[in-house]
């Protein structure tokens, strides 16, 4: 067992990790696939903007899918698409976002190196 992280589980005796893989490559697939999510929810939305009397995706759910790990896929897409960027606490709050998951993601790397 882990001498400096007593709770993170053995690959070779935890059944869990042994048929899942990696916790690190779950984690990777899961922020793939959320920053790709969030890119693509700014472009169906910009799309939805040209078009009168579209429905459109609500805002609070363009932040939440950059605060569940999709800040870079969010911040890409908004650049990308030009969509947002009007708004102060677009252009503020979801780079904002982007760096303080990349800060986590350093510092967690750093501590479970």
């Amino acid at each position: 067992m882990s001498e400096k992280f007593p709770f993170l589980p053995e690959a070779e005796g935890d059944q869990l990790w042994a048929m899942a893989g990696s916790p690190v490559t779950l984690i990777i697939g899961y922020l793939a696939l959320v920053n790709v999510w969030a890119f693509a929810l700014m472009g169906f939305d910009k799309g939805r903007a040209k078009r009168k009397g579209a429905r459109r995706i609500r805002e609070r759910t363009l932040f939440l899918s950059a605060l569940l790990g999709g800040g870079l896929g969010a911040f890409l897409g908004m650049w990308t698409f030009r969509h947002k960027t009007k708004h102060w606490y677009f252009v503020a709050g979801i780079p904002l976002i982007a760096l303080a998951e990349a800060a986590l993601g350093i510092w967690l790397w750093w501590m479970l190196r």
